[in-house]
């Protein structure tokens, strides 16, 4: 019975336990995203409308750079931290 494959241990959990793991993950780092999103409305709400404001009147061309922008930023401090 040395042949059996293990799905996990206790010490390894193996590749299942580390998906769920991986969403749940996931899901702290939406709803850390939702709380950081709604500081700006909620602290300053006529300011956060005119920021928005502003942002409609950009082109197409300017968002998408912006939004490479952000990615970018945000995958540089994720590489740095892990």
């Amino acid at each position: 019975m040395e042949n059996v494959v293990s799905c996990g241990s206790r010490e390894n959990p193996g590749f299942f336990a580390s998906v769920g793991i991986m969403w749940q993950e996931l899901g702290i780092a939406l709803c850390l995203l939702l709380v950081l999103e709604g500081i700006l409305p909620f602290l300053c709400p006529r300011q956060w409308r005119g920021a928005l404001a502003q942002l409609i009147r950009l082109s197409d061309r300017q968002l998408r750079l912006m939004g490479l922008a952000s990615m970018l930023l945000g995958t540089t401090f994720l590489y740095w931290l892990h």
